[in-house]
């Protein structure tokens, strides 16, 4: 995948919003790392760096999470935006194909989160997350979208924003989503198959987790939506969208 496979839906002096598409990583974390989101639009805006703008991500998006990605041009507003964040004044709307038909048309979860490694010493995955009494607080609202089987279409709105917060509540709630390798039916083999050998037996319905960051709003800058991946609608073959209340 190209690092210039992304499309941008908004540019000003102050940001520049894009749909980053998976599996693209919004950055290099190692040195090993091939490039990513940050570097394309390093090399995309390499004029507007060179007279003093200064990038920096505002919201990260897991490498297999597709969607909005929002990036300051300038210090200024990248510490009014990260206060934003901080004060959860900035509106986020994820779509997600879950394995599951759900009954109701809108629910919730509240279990709060804590790295699994902090409660058992022996876990084999750092990055994983899972519910526990002592973590953080994490609450996050639910719509169905399009409710059918094997797999369904819905809306989800976090109100906090925990590590894979989403993606645990779902598994919680009975609804793991498509092609997570770590939070998925299938536990974390997936996850261990491909870390380890870079290679998945397991079958996925979808070599990606089905999971993407449809809508961002952020009062006196903005709305932006990146519209739903083709390949969920595909799979969940909506006839009719329920729309959200």
């Amino acid at each position: 995948m190209s690092i210039f496979d992304f499309t941008i839906l908004d540019e000003s002096e102050d940001l520049i919003v894009v749909d980053k598409p998976a599996p693209l990583q919004v950055y290099a974390r190692k040195p090993t790392d091939p490039p990513g989101l940050l570097e394309g639009l390093r090399e995309l805006l390499i004029y507007d760096i060179a007279n003093g703008a200064t990038l920096s991500i505002i919201n990260r998006l897991d490498r297999e999470t597709s969607g909005v990605v929002i990036i300051a041009k300038n210090h200024k507003t990248a510490h009014t935006l990260h206060r934003a964040m901080e004060k959860r004044t900035i509106s986020k709307t994820y779509h997600a194909l879950i394995h599951g038909t759900p009954a109701h048309t809108t629910w919730s979860c509240n279990l709060p989160l804590r790295r699994r490694g902090e409660f058992i010493p022996d876990a084999d995955v750092w990055v994983e997350q899972a519910p526990h009494p002592q973590g953080s607080p994490a609450r996050t609202q639910f719509h169905t979208l399009h409710r059918a089987t094997p797999f369904s279409l819905i809306e989800a709105r976090p109100e906090t924003g925990r590590t894979h917060q989403i993606r645990i509540h779902l598994k919680e709630t009975g609804f793991p989503i498509v092609g997570d390798k770590l939070y998925g039916p299938h536990g974390r083999q997936p996850y261990l198959e491909m870390t380890t050998t870079g290679h998945i037996t397991t079958p996925l319905p979808l070599p990606r987790q089905a999971l993407h960051c449809h809508k961002m709003e952020i009062p006196k800058f903005g709305t932006w939506t990146a519209p739903t991946p083709p390949e969920f609608l595909a799979l969940a073959n909506p006839s009719t969208i329920v729309p959200p209340h």
